[in-house]
Order: C-alpha cells, then structure tokens, then sequence
C-alpha cells in the first residue's frame, strides 16, 4: 500500500472523530467545513512524520484538535460558546422527557467551557482512557485525572445553579 492509500484508509476510519472535532470547535455549517478542511491538509503535509509511538487515531485526534485550537486562535474569533449538537456525540435517541431536559442542562453547560476544557470532555465521553487523552491533548495522566475531576465539578455547580 503505499503512502496514498494508507493515508486515505486512516481518514477514513477517523472521519467521525475529525467532524466531532470539527463541530465542537466551530459555529456554523461552513465554518466546520472549512476546518475539516485544513485538518485534513495538516494531517497529510504531517502524515510523513507520523512515528507510530501512538496509535494512527490518537495522532490524528492530536492533529486535529491542535489545529482547531490554532485556527481559532489564529482566526481572532471572539468564541464565546460553541453548541454541541446532538449528532456530536451520538445522542440522539433520547427516551424520556425528563432525560432529554437533563442532556440540554448538561449541553448547556458544557458549551460554557473553554475550548481545552470541551475537549478533554468530548474525549471523556467517548470513553478514551486517561493514557489515550494525555497522549491527545499533549499532558500527563494524572494531570487528566485533575482536569477532569475539576471539569466535573464545576458542570456540578453549573448544573446545580440553573436547577435552583
């Protein structure tokens, strides 16, 4: 197979995760497209450079959510909030009334993150372990575990002041 074709199967087999990544850190429909797009080039023009001390998944995510930080950076954009749709992160078949008013509560707060923050979140809800999420966002384990611990508690307060 030679560099072409492995590059094309590995973007195929994590094109769910570049979108995910894609929608988190954009705003609307073109904004998304656009950074698939410069993902995509980033990951080929590095694609050379891929060592294998990781997994070909865990580089990409690391490829892609650093040039969403960096495109968001670069672009000057005042981000605020950034929505996480339902599609994001496979939840769609929502059974009950009361579920669906707790995933918009929780929806809501995470959006009012910062963006390393949300991301380290999404990584969580796709039940990467703290090795795979280290690895991505470029931190230790137990710096993972830290942030997480944090994150969680500040959703609690979040969560727990709109609900009083």
């Amino acid at each position: 197979m030679d560099k072409k074709e492995k590059f094309i199967t590995a973007l195929k087999a994590n094109e769910a995760s570049i979108y995910k990544i894609a929608s988190v850190y954009t705003s609307d429909a073109e904004d998304r497209n656009d950074l698939v797009q410069e993902i995509i080039y980033q990951l080929w023009k590095s694609f050379d450079t891929f060592s294998h001390k990781s997994s070909i998944t865990t580089w990409i995510y690391r490829v892609a959510m650093n040039v969403a930080i960096y495109h968001l950076k670069t672009a000057k954009r005042k981000v605020q909030t950034v929505t996480i749709d339902d599609q994001v992160l496979n939840l769609n078949e929502v059974e009950h009334a009361d579920q669906e008013a707790r995933w918009h509560l929780l929806r809501h707060s995470i959006d009012q993150l910062n963006l390393l923050d949300k991301g380290i979140v999404i990584l969580y809800l796709e039940d990467r372990s703290y090795e795979e999420i280290a690895e991505i966002i470029g931190i230790s384990s137990s710096n993972v575990g830290t942030k997480l611990s944090r994150i969680k508690e500040k959703l609690r307060q979040q969560i727990s002041k709109q609900v009083s």
